[in-house]
């Protein structure tokens, strides 16, 4: 996997964080980033050490500054919010729509206000966002435009892949990601002065802002955020296999859905098996009055007719995803950076809001009808996936067994 040269010359990071060559890193990292400018298209690709750091970097990078207000999602991994904080930057919530799980158009028109810096739409699930709606209303009110691509490489909107079809994006190459390198990531634009603010921020800039040129020196405090070759060098590898694990994702994805086809309560998105679709799990829909059981119920059923798995995180069938994240006690108490309330006080006059209800559809999808299966990864076969669906359609056949017991159940506890 990692060429013996590079073992053999001991040399596995190539940055120095100084005016030179080898600011921009060794040669492997140079040639993981031409690597995936060639797979997908993009004018930049910056390596750096993690999704999060690239979110942070994209964050830095287009300008946001103390009291700015972000639109995120509130249904996503929590870097995809928290990462606006570090530049106190204020996280604004818009729900999301519920045939997509994705940031809605319309709730995003509805959260923008005079402060508004930045639109950050997560591509969920390997699931493209609506852009086209998205990056139209940005450009009408001069919003930049963030992607978090980390579960979506190589997913497509309008025929171009996405990451560059705002203003920029970020993917993860953590170790459960499509493709990885242990942690890592990557950012993409086809903004030049965009591109050299994310590589200041990745390797202390500070010290190269007079040899850099730019005007705009916000932001670029930097940070290491740098790959290692030896990461890079398994990037190369596994970029190769993108493709290969894309179709595969995809093929596993049209035998769950066909095989839950007319499952009562269960319904697969609009989009299942589409070749857009990066599907970073599968994920489908749950009717508790017409499955005549409670989401709980179902999915311990469910995964108790197959194979005992090695975690819990192995489970084929769970309920929801994560708690919308306005709930979590950094927007509850308001507390991020120090103990005085920064960055949320930066807008003394402005109300925000982060109560329960915020995100009607995110809670709704959490609480009661988002189901997640992990069914189209490697090394599962369409074998997994048949003794999944059989295990499904006993448990819908002997439901009426299931609700007895679960009446039983309540009928104790009251």
């Amino acid at each position: 996997m990692c060429s013996s040269d590079l073992m053999d010359s001991g040399v596995l990071s190539g940055f120095y964080g100084s005016p030179g060559a080898q600011f921009l890193g060794g040669p492997k990292v140079r040639e993981f980033e031409e690597r995936w400018i060639d797979r997908f298209g993009y004018r930049h690709a910056i390596s750096v050490n993690s999704g999060t750091s690239g979110l942070t970097a994209a964050v830095g990078a287009v300008g946001v500054g103390p009291g700015d207000e972000v639109i995120c999602s509130p249904y996503t991994m929590s870097a995809s919010a928290t990462c606006v904080l570090f530049y106190g930057g204020v996280p604004v919530f818009a729900d999301i729509d519920p045939e997509t799980m994705c940031l809605g158009p319309r709730s995003i028109a509805r959260r923008i206000t005079p402060r508004t810096k930045a639109i950050l739409v997560v591509h969920l699930f390997g699931r493209a966002a609506p852009m086209s709606e998205i990056v139209a209303l940005a450009r009408r009110h001069g919003l930049k435009v963030i992607e978090d691509a980390a579960q979506a490489p190589g997913a497509v909107h309008g025929g171009r892949p996405v990451g560059a079809l705002g203003d920029i994006g970020v993917f993860s190459l953590n170790y459960h990601k499509h493709i990885h390198t242990g942690e890592g990531g990557v950012i993409v634009t086809d903004n030049d002065e965009l591109a050299d603010r994310c590589r200041m921020i990745r390797n202390h800039g500070e010290n190269v802002i007079e040899a850099s040129g730019l005007a705009d020196i916000s932001n670029l405090i930097g940070a290491n955020y740098r790959l290692t070759e030896m990461q890079a060098a398994i990037g190369i590898e596994q970029l190769s296999r993108l493709d290969e694990i894309l179709a595969l994702r995809r093929d596993l994805a049209r035998r769950v859905s066909g095989r839950l086809a007319g499952a009562p309560g269960l319904k697969t998105f609009s989009d299942a098996g589409s070749l857009g679709h990066a599907y970073y799990v599968y994920d489908l829909k749950f009717d508790a009055t017409a499955m005549g059981l409670a989401r709980e119920d179902f999915a311990t059923a469910v995964n108790a007719e197959l194979p005992v798995p090695v975690t819990s995180d192995d489970l084929p069938l769970q309920c929801g995803y994560v708690k919308p994240l306005y709930l979590n006690p950094v927007y509850q108490r308001r507390i991020a950076i120090g103990r005085e309330g920064f960055p949320f006080t930066c807008r003394a006059e402005a109300q925000l809001d982060y109560a329960p209800g915020l995100c009607p559809v995110a809670e709704r999808m959490h609480g009661r009808e988002l189901m997640l299966s992990f069914l189209v990864r490697d090394p599962l076969t369409p074998r997994d996936v048949d003794d999944f669906a059989d295990a499904v359609a006993k448990v819908v056949e002997h439901r009426a067994d299931l609700q007895d017991r679960q009446w039983a159940r309540l009928r104790k506890s009251a």
